[in-house]
Formats: structure tokens, C-alpha cells, sequence
């Protein structure tokens, strides 16, 4: 297409000439210099990619004890380029922010119709009156009768029950949102959003569940009801609202709820608070002057924090190995199948792996783990008390990307979807011409597959083992969330 020039426009002066004629050249150079100084940034951007590599390597003077695994494993850790520009990175979190706060929404309502659909006269507490039971019991024959067949008339129905709940009430509400600790890829990755309700200090958690494009439903997971702590410190004690900020632990007892079969196998299952609704908790802090004295988020234990920098410096250089060889081992020792191991079961397994620990802090922390005195503790747990893990930011990518992977949730993905979702096109070293793509995808696969127990698939324990070690080696959390968006397009 010919570009138009209006009839009317002045001539160029000789000044405006002269100009144009002394910036030709420079304009052309530049135009010409333009692939060279991209090449020229590439070329920098790896060597930094490589520079990085190699003080990984020999941080502290020496790298005796790195071996090819850990080698594999540092190529992950330099994958931290921005996969996004600013604007698409933009539009990408307003989409899932409304997608997030579409489905939240949904769950309140459906919570709000469960709670307020109950009519007074229908409460079951209408037929549990004492002056009722004991007309009941008067007469003859009938002894503890069926409700339906128990005397009442409407002069004795009570005009409010302690369950009638109106939508004022249950409006001052705490809304959270938790997950299932579970080496089970399937409950892991639940979507849980849970409310505790100021008013009596009730709490109910719904499960959120996804079916194609538009279909979707919110379903009691634990039904509304006051409970208390089952472990630790706290146990017996009625849940408040200072129980509840990100990265609490809420335990329950499985008998007292309708629950899948694979997280009824342990009597007592927890749920980690992942985010809470800031604005919602200020407002009922602020309301009530108890909850004000009461919410003090309880400090990790010293013990804990101890033992976790007694390890912190093996973690840097050798995290993947050490936490997915640790996993596999105790996935091999537990014959029972139900992730409890002994105490020199777990002695062993620290001798094993050069993980050298007093033994005096050993019993400090069997002490705290084994609440039950069953010398028994979950290895999960244990491996989490002297490691620490991830925050729940890192977490909650780590989840996006298995549940992109395993979108039957099955609770494992064979290792031939692995290596079909994995990219590699964004990676440093490919993009500056040394490595192929293929290579750095058999390099990640090759790791992740000496974690795994079954070569041809990959479990979600499995998995979030693997980047709970790489995650040891990166400071930055944009860092290790860029990693996961670069692999696996989340």
C-alpha cells in the first residue's frame, strides 16, 4: 500500500535538509547494529545463566559431594526467566482472579442456602425438650419412641432453636481457604474453602468442584459445627479465631465425617490454611475485644528451627536428592502402607543419607511429633519438622501444575504426559544455542524419574518432593514460581 502525501504541505527548508542528511548515516548504522546487540544480550543473559550454574556448584570452595543428579537439578534452577510480558501477564491474573473469585462466591451462596433453608419447626431440637421426653417416657409401652411417634403440639413447638441462624448472624464470617495434607494426589489436591462463623464459633468447610467449562457444585465437606484441636499443644481446645492465618494447621477427627475412604485410613487428618480474607478477619478483630486477646499466631518451635538450620546448608546444594531419596526410602520401609514408621526406622534412614543430627535434639523432636506415644509418627511429617517446606504461595503452583498434568485426578500421571506437557523452549541455555531442547527435557525427566518408586509414572508425593528440594536453592519466590510457568504453562 502506497503511503499518501497531502498536496499542501511546505516544502522542507534547506536547514530541515542538511539535518536529515547528517542523521542518514547514523540511522542506517543503528539499523544495521540492531542483531548484534540482541545477539550480544543473549550472549550475556547466558553467561550469567552459567555463572549462577557454577556458584551453585562451588559455593563454600567445593562441590566434592555433587554428583550428576544434583548437576540436573541446577539446570531447573536457572529456568527463572519471566515466560510473559507485562501485559499478558496482567491479563493472566485478572482472568484467574475472577475465575477465583467466581467460584468462592458460588460456595458462599451455597452455604447460605444450606444454613438458612431450615425452618424452626422442622429443627430437630423440637422434639429433644425435656418436659417432651418425659411425657414420652410416661407412657406405657412406648419407652424411648421414634420421633414420629412422640406427642407434640404446636403450643409446645419453641419459637427459636439454638440452630435458628439467620443471614445477619452467619454474615460475620471468616472465609478461608485450606488443603488436605496428604501424600494422595487426589485429596491433595481438593479445592477447600472453609468459613468460621463469629457468632458461635462454628466453622464448615465446602469442597469446590469443577465439571467441564460450566458446570460446577459446592459440597459440605465437614459439616458446620464447633470443634477442637486434636494435636499439639492446643488439643481438646474449641477452635477461635486466632487459630486461623495462613499456614495453620486445623486437625480433625475422620469418624466424625462422611469422607472419602483414602483419608478415613488415618483417624485423624489435617487441613493447612492456605488464605484467609484479610479484610473479613480485620473487621471481626476489631469487633470483638476477646478474639483481640486470644488471636496470637503460636511461634514454630525452636526445636524445629534448630534442627531445620542444622540443615539448611545440605539442602542449598543437594535438596532434590536428598528430599525425594529420603521419600523413596521410606515409601520402600513402610510395609503397612499407612505412612507411620519407627523411631530407629527413622534413625537409620538420617544414617543413611549423612544427615547427622545430636541426639539430644532427636528426642526433643520425637517428643513433639509422637503426641500419641504410639512410637509411631507420620513420615511426612517428620521429614517436615527437620526440613521445613515451601511457603504456600510456592505450594499452590506446584498443586496448578499436577493438577494440570493429572486432569482425571487419578492421584498419579504416567510419565508419558510428563514429558508431553513439559517445555523446555524458554530455557537459557536453549535459547542461546548451547543445549537442544530435547536435552534439558530428558535431563528433568531423568531426575524426576529417580524419585519415582514406579518408572513409568510420577505419584503427586513424588512430584512435590522433587520441587520441595529444588525450592531449598532459590531465595526469590517470582523465581521458583517462574520455573513452574515456564515448564508447565501455568
Amino acid at each position: 500500500m502506497e503511503k499518501t502525501r497531502p498536496e499542501n504541505l511546505p516544502s522542507p527548508t534547506d536547514g530541515y535538509k542538511l539535518k536529515h542528511y547528517q542523521c542518514e548515516p547514523d540511522i542506517k548504522e543503528e539499523y544495521e547494529q540492531y542483531p548484534q546487540r540482541i545477539a550480544e544480550k543473549r550472549k550475556d543473559h547466558l553467561q550469567c545463566s552459567d555463572a549462577s550454574i557454577k556458584s551453585k556448584q562451588l559455593e563454600d570452595g567445593h562441590n566434592d559431594d555433587l554428583i550428576a543428579l544434583d548437576e540436573k537439578a541446577l539446570l531447573q534452577q536457572c529456568y527463572t526467566n519471566k515466560p510473559y510480558n507485562m501485559q499478558h501477564s496482567i491479563r493472566k491474573l485478572e482472568a484467574e482472579d475472577v475465575a477465583a473469585e467466581r467460584r468462592k462466591q458460588a460456595v458462599v451462596e451455597q452455604v447460605m442456602v444450606d444454613q438458612l433453608c431450615r425452618a424452626v419447626i422442622s429443627d430437630p431440637e423440637q422434639s429433644t425438650r425435656s418436659d417432651v421426653c418425659k411425657e414420652t417416657q410416661g407412657l406405657l409401652g412406648l419407652g424411648t419412641a421414634p420421633v414420629h411417634f412422640r406427642k407434640r403440639i404446636l403450643h409446645e413447638t419453641k419459637i427459636r432453636t439454638k440452630s435458628g441462624l439467620t443471614e445477619n448472624m452467619l454474615s460475620n464470617k471468616l472465609r478461608f481457604d485450606s488443603r488436605i495434607i496428604s501424600r494422595n494426589g487426589r485429596d491433595a489436591c481438593r479445592e477447600l474453602i472453609g468459613f468460621f462463623f463469629a457468632c458461635d464459633r462454628s466453622l464448615t468447610v465446602y469442597e469446590f468442584r469443577q465439571f467441564g467449562r460450566n458446570r460446577t457444585s459446592a459440597l459440605p465437606f465437614i459439616q458446620k459445627g464447633v470443634y477442637r484441636h486434636q494435636r499439639g499443644q492446643r488439643k481438646g481446645k474449641a477452635y477461635d479465631l486466632g487459630d486461623l492465618y495462613v499456614g495453620a494447621n486445623l486437625t480433625f477427627r475422620s469418624v466424625d465425617h462422611n469422607l472419602p475412604e483414602s483419608i478415613k485410613q488415618n483417624p485423624v487428618f489435617t487441613l493447612r490454611v492456605i488464605s484467609i480474607d484479610e479484610a473479613a478477619m480485620d473487621f471481626l478483630k476489631a469487633s470483638s475485644v476477646e478474639f483481640k486477646q486470644q488471636c496470637s499466631k503460636q511461634a514454630d518451635s525452636k526445636v524445629f528451627k534448630k534442627i531445620q538450620g542444622i540443615f539448611r546448608g545440605t539442602l542449598s546444594k543437594r535438596g532434590v536428592r536428598v528430599i525425594t531419596g529420603l521419600g523413596k526410602y521410606f515409601r520402600q520401609v513402610d510395609k503397612s502402607r499407612n505412612g507411620f514408621l519407627s523411631q530407629a526406622t527413622f534413625k537409620e534412614a538420617l544414617r543413611v543419607f549423612h544427615l547427622e543430627m545430636p541426639e539430644g535434639d532427636f528426642e526433643s523432636l520425637w517428643l513433639i511429633l509422637d503426641d500419641s506415644k504410639s512410637d509411631k509418627v507420620d513420615y511426612g511429617e517428620f521429614t517436615r519438622a527437620i526440613f521445613g517446606e515451601m511457603n504456600e504461595y510456592r505450594k499452590a503452583f506446584v498443586r496448578k501444575a499436577y493438577m494440570k498434568l493429572d486432569f482425571n485426578k487419578t492421584g498419579s500421571v504416567p510419565m508419558v504426559d510428563v514429558r508431553k506437557c513439559y517445555c523446555a523452549k524458554k530455557h537459557p541455555l536453549v535459547l542461546a544455542g548451547k543445549a537442544a531442547e530435547e536435552e534439558i527435557k530428558s535431563s528433568f525427566l531423568e531426575t524426576l524419574g529417580e524419585t519415582c518408586s514406579n518408572p513409568i509414572e510420577v505419584s503427586y508425593s513424588e512430584f512435590e518432593d522433587y520441587y520441595e528440594g529444588l525450592s531449598f536453592g532459590i531465595v526469590c519466590d517470582d523465581d521458583f514460581v517462574n520455573i513452574l510457568r515456564n515448564s508447565w504453562g501455568v
